[in-house]
């Protein structure tokens, strides 16, 4: 097997596994969390409001208002859909009702701010996209 396939691989089953051990303990770790609420200030606060209701400093200059992403379990029927929070995040998945996409693809982002596409940056990137999904996960009311 080559060797930045296995690596790859890896990643893949790691990032599952902190997945599923997360869904076993009643709650995710603090650190993953506050890993994740760093990313969302930083990248996504300015859009969506520091509590994550929508109404960050730049929502006025939108054509579109911004999700309040407290608000995304109870508009999934009361449970939170990990993996398509992870893909819309990552790129993969359109935002509803947005016709082309707006929201900035965080995935292709970090990915450049890694330099690279090796193994090593694609898992740094999935690492981050976790926690943002992580702490959008906490902040559900």
């Amino acid at each position: 097997m080559d060797s930045k396939l296995f690596i790859y691989l890896v990643g893949i089953a790691v990032a599952s596994l902190i997945w599923t051990l997360s869904r076993i303990t009643p709650a995710q770790e603090p650190e993953v969390i506050a890993g994740g609420e760093i990313e969302y200030q930083h990248h996504c606060a300015s859009c969506h409001g520091v509590d994550g209701k929508g109404r960050g400093y730049m929502a006025k200059f939108l054509t579109l208002e911004p999700s309040d992403l407290t608000q995304l379990a109870k508009r999934s029927g009361d449970k939170f859909s990990f993996w398509h929070v992870y893909r819309t995040i990552d790129g993969r998945e359109q935002v509803r009702g947005h016709g082309k996409r707006e929201m900035p693809i965080w995935g292709r982002r970090f990915q450049a701010e890694a330099r690279g596409g090796d193994p090593a940056s694609r898992a740094t990137v999935s690492g981050r996209i976790l926690g943002l999904v992580f702490y959008l996960e906490h902040i559900q009311e």
